[in-house]
């Protein structure tokens, strides 16, 4: 099953307390259905000083499931569902709002 959400890509959160926001997403967990998207869903997190890293209290990205993201279509700038089509025989996705392919 081909990914309708990849590392690189913007997207926009289409629910929780970062709404609207937008992003790219930083990492994909597909066997958990999550993803973590750059500067959406910070959390603080209380870190221990070690001989390399300082300690205290830092801010990182927590991961937020699939099905709250959307694809950000790249002619309009807003939110589109992501289908696929064949294309000079390789699978490209495509944008559903606007008919424009992706990647490919």
């Amino acid at each position: 099953m081909a990914a309708k959400i990849k590392k690189g890509d913007n997207v926009i959160v289409l629910a929780g307390k970062d709404r609207g926001k937008e992003g790219e997403v930083i990492q994909v967990l597909p066997a958990d259905d999550r993803l973590f998207v750059r500067g959406v869903n910070l959390i603080k997190k209380h870190q221990k000083q070690t001989q390399t890293e300082q300690g205290g209290i830092i801010s990182k990205e927590a991961s937020l499931h699939i099905s709250n993201v959307a694809l950000k279509d790249p002619s309009t700038g807003k939110a589109t569902r992501v289908g696929f089509k064949i294309q000079d025989g390789k699978k490209v996705r495509v944008a559903k709002a606007s008919g424009e392919v992706i990647d490919g």
